[in-house]
């Protein structure tokens, strides 16, 4: 089956984040896995950012949270900008305005030919950093939303706040996301040891 999977471990999370920083500078590409795995947005909600939502331009400071309708469940979600996310957004901005003025409706992600980043594009710049860094297993746009939980769970965020920050209707749905496996509950039972 080819569902998603998140990024379990740690050292290969740590190459895949540095993979557009350091092997093959991107800017644009670094923030989309910054945002991807800081935000647990879908792929296509981060693709409809524009700078307007994480930058406030009459009071020229960043925003404290991204707020949005997601267009799958039509739910208003505010999102914390975090300090990994912060730091993205500051480098790409500086950098694009080196060229000219970002703007309000000016897409956070987009092509070469100035329109707004297409799914495919940003499944092959997941893709890619995930192969370049030989991270086994299926990842992909989603698999950013995916190690989110995943990692959000191992640091004892409960699971009924993960349900709701994914705005799943069922627990079911938020189980199969965080991509618990036998090793996750093995260890489990290694550190509770009554």
């Amino acid at each position: 089956m080819n569902t998603a999977q998140p990024i379990r471990d740690a050292k290969d999370l740590e190459r895949f984040k540095q993979f557009y920083r350091k092997e093959e500078p991107n800017l644009r590409n670094d923030l989309l896995l910054t945002l991807g795995l800081n935000t647990a947005l879908r792929v296509s909600d981060l693709l409809e950012l524009r700078w307007r939502q994480v930058y406030d331009f009459e009071k020229g400071a960043f925003r404290v949270h991204i707020a949005l309708v997601e267009q799958k469940t039509g739910k208003h979600t505010q999102i914390f900008i975090n300090e990994s996310i912060l730091k993205a957004l500051i480098v790409n901005k500086e950098a694009l305005e080196q060229k000219a003025p970002v703007s309000l409706e000016q897409y956070l992600f987009r092509s070469q030919k100035g329109s707004r980043l297409s799914r495919v594009q940003a499944w092959r710049i997941i893709r890619k950093a995930a192969e370049s860094c030989n991270i086994s297993g299926v990842i992909s746009p989603h698999s950013l939303r995916k190690t989110f939980g995943y990692y959000a769970c191992k640091q004892g965020v409960r699971p009924a706040l993960l349900m709701e920050l994914f705005n799943h209707s069922s627990f079911e749905v938020t189980k199969r996301y965080l991509g618990i496996d036998q090793e996750d509950k093995d260890e489990v039972f290694r550190t509770i040891c009554i």
